[in-house]
């Protein structure tokens, strides 16, 4: 059951997966600040999640803690793998997972990657997620999780069918309240899972993001605005920041405001919600 990519940027750590299987992302991805990120799959071993971690903790290597692992496990033939630190990365495939299974391993300049399957339609579904994954350097790593994911979803993934995904992804001072979880999103049942969790990381990044391209409230955009908000019951406020920090914090926009002026993003969705 099962496809994932295992990565890091720099101090960001993540995993994107998908499955034909309930609720995939209750079982298979782990990441911790500061140490890395592990997918355990296939006839998947959950314990291996805490344990792998607190082994790179300790200061052993991705390879030294998926040979303890391994070795350490009855039924490895029946299991994958798959681990990232900031210095190494490791993937392992026992011989009893279901065809096609297998994975890759590797870096690039901004990181390592590990990406696993089983039950897939053949290997393109691995390669073309590590193709993704190299090619997407430019996104931010929830983004390129995704993209990497999409990509072996469009190549066949699990040939059995979709039903959920998940990405979970750590950084330091990342996401609500500056708390280190940069995404954390599952799609438990849906026959179009990785569309629909593509959908959610996009959202993600619109409520959770930070303001990046402002524009200031000046001439026609600032009187713009101000229609707007007055057709959406904002108009008693004494200026126009007010207003529209009042209709952002009410539908959850307030990680992109700015004193500045409007991000484009907030511009995008006053913009939808006031459309016609």
């Amino acid at each position: 059951m099962t496809f994932s990519i295992v990565a890091n940027v720099g101090e960001a750590f993540g995993v994107a997966v998908a499955s034909k299987f309930l609720a995939v992302g209750s079982v298979v991805p782990a990441a911790r600040l500061g140490v890395g990120a592990l997918a355990t799959q296939a006839m998947a071993d959950v314990s291996w999640k805490k344990r792998g971690l607190d082994m790179v903790t300790d200061g052993a290597t991705p390879d030294e803690t998926v040979a303890a692992l391994v070795a350490d496990n009855s039924n490895a033939p029946a299991r994958q793998l798959g681990l990232v630190t900031s210095t190494g990365q490791a993937t392992f495939t026992g011989t009893d997972c279901v065809d096609w299974a297998g994975g890759v391993a590797g870096r690039d300049d901004s990181g390592g990657y590990a990406i696993q399957g089983n039950i897939l339609v053949g290997e393109e579904v691995i390669r073309e997620a590590e193709q993704a994954w190299l090619a997407g350097a430019h996104l931010p790593l929830e983004n390129r999780l995704t993209y990497a994911l999409l990509a072996g979803d469009r190549a066949g993934g699990d040939r059995r069918g979709r039903q959920s995904a998940a990405v979970y992804a750590v950084a330091p001072g990342a996401g609500y309240d500056h708390a280190g979880v940069l995404v954390d999103l599952r799609v438990d049942d849906n026959p179009e899972a990785p569309q629909e969790l593509a959908r959610l990381v996009d959202l993600s990044e619109l409520y959770f993001g930070t303001a990046t391209n402002v524009l200031p409230l000046e001439g026609p955009l600032a009187e713009e605005v101000r229609v707007r908000l007055e057709a959406l019951g904002h108009g008693e406020e004494p200026d126009l920041l007010t207003a529209l920090t009042a209709w952002a914090s009410v539908e959850n926009y307030e990680m992109r405001l700015s004193p500045d002026g409007i991000d484009s993003r907030v511009l995008q969705a006053l913009r939808e919600t006031t459309a016609g």
